[in-house]
């Protein structure tokens, strides 16, 4: 395993445990404690990770690991809240996306829905995304109608920001927007560490008839840097099981349909 190799390994153990030891990584890569140590102390220098004694931990909101190492976070949980985000979109619709993990779960549950079907010609749906990763896989898809924001691109998160995407989302109307956040909290409402990238979701959801929030339950009850919405202007919350009920339950209160999956 080359220096590469370990690296994403590491991340991808810490993206699964949001903690790892000095000890586990030489048990599971078979490499030396000092070797360990220089690789967390690399990723510590990328801001990646932030150094334990010991060990690491990841970060709790100052920076994103970008989107190829949060792939193993709450997969199960994503894959059946992108299913059941997708069956919420109607024949014909115009969705919107932006980016992340989960809502590429649902772009994907979208095409493969059986409303999906037919001829290779007949438009299904309509995706307007900023989200690169996400328009790479609908662009081949021929019946999806896809429109891609412009903007600059953000490589932690693929997602493309700036007012060139403002000035595209501005001009549209959408009959349901499907939001991944970093933190959702029934006081403070949806949240993201990114400021621009919040503005675009922001906007997302203000040109949409319906805004449903996609949340795996590490999300739920916490706060980020940068606001997305109110709670007051979510429609759905579709997280997994392991949402504390409480926290289900304030979100119910204040009018937000909450599905668990």
């Amino acid at each position: 395993m080359n220096r590469y190799e370990r690296l994403n390994a590491i991340l991808e153990l810490l993206g699964e445990r949001n903690r790892i030891e000095v000890e586990e990584i030489t048990q599971e890569l078979g490499v030396s404690s000092a070797t360990a140590r220089r690789d967390l102390d690399h990723l510590a220098e990328q801001r990646l990770l932030t150094r334990t004694r010991g060990g690491a931990v990841a970060h709790a909101v100052a920076y994103d690991l970008p989107l190829r190492y949060k792939t193993v976070r709450h997969a199960d949980e994503k894959l059946r809240i992108g299913r059941a985000a997708a069956a919420l979109v109607s024949p014909g619709a115009v969705v919107g996306l932006n980016g992340g993990t989960t809502t590429t779960e649902v772009a994907r549950a979208l095409v493969m829905g059986a409303d999906m079907s037919g001829a290779d010609d007949d438009v299904k749906v309509t995706v307007v995304t900023n989200a690169l990763n996400i328009a790479n896989e609908l662009a081949v898809r021929p019946q999806v109608k896809l429109v891609v924001t412009g903007g600059v691109a953000r490589a932690q998160s693929y997602e493309l920001m700036s007012p060139l995407a403002e000035r595209v989302l501005e001009e549209l109307s959408l009959d349901i927007t499907v939001l991944g956040v970093d933190a959702i909290d029934p006081d403070s409402g949806a949240a993201a560490h990114h400021e621009g990238e919040a503005a675009i979701n922001r906007l997302l959801a203000r040109r949409s008839a319906k805004v449903v929030v996609v949340a795996d339950s590490s999300k739920i009850g916490r706060r980020a840097f940068a606001s997305i919405c109110p709670v007051t202007q979510i429609d759905v919350l579709i997280t997994d099981t392991e949402a504390a009920e409480e926290d289900v339950q304030r979100f119910r209160d204040r009018g937000v349909h909450v599905t668990q999956v």
